[in-house]
């Protein structure tokens, strides 16, 4: 049987929650669901976190945002999807676009495009096409992008296989 926590106590986990990783508002209301708060006990306690900078939804649209580009190599469009998924307000999401430098982005993405293109094994050159196609589209980057880097690759690949 699930003994009830008193409000200090869920506070307390709660602050231990947020302290080891950024959090938005809809992760700490499905925990305080989870530990079966009464709505009266989790509005204090959010207020608490927000006051007490436990819970800032500005730092963790940035926190995101850097984090998904940088280490899963996301793009913007995948990384906006997912912040409003998250219920993020539009400015928080555009300062957390502005986390990501223009020159940082490009050089992500040109170096998830030809590290994609050279692992796709495909004859068809079609498929090949749309398989790398559709990768970077999931990874969230912006379709222009995906099409004038694929001319380029296609162009390098038809000019070395004439070398040969």
């Amino acid at each position: 049987m699930n003994k009830t926590l008193t409000v200090i106590e869920a506070t307390q986990k709660l602050e231990y929650f947020c302290s080891y990783q950024e959090r938005c508002h809809d992760e700490v209301v499905a925990k305080l669901r989870s530990l079966g708060m009464i709505p009266e006990a989790s509005d204090l306690i959010i207020v608490h976190l927000i006051n007490n900078n436990f819970l800032n939804e500005e730092r963790f649209a940035c926190s995101f945002a850097r984090g998904k580009h940088r280490i899963k190599s996301w793009g913007k469009i995948r990384i906006v999807n997912e912040l409003k998924y998250r219920n993020i307000s539009r400015f928080n999401i555009d300062k957390a676009l502005k986390e990501i430098s223009p020159e940082e982005y490009l050089e992500t993405f040109h170096k998830t495009a030809e590290s994609q293109w050279s692992l796709i094994h495909e004859k068809n050159v079609l498929k090949k096409r749309k398989k790398f196609c559709d990768y970077l589209l999931r990874k969230g980057f912006e379709s222009q992008l995906i099409y004038e880097k694929v001319i380029e690759l296609e162009i390098t690949d038809f000019g070395s296989e004439t070398e040969k």
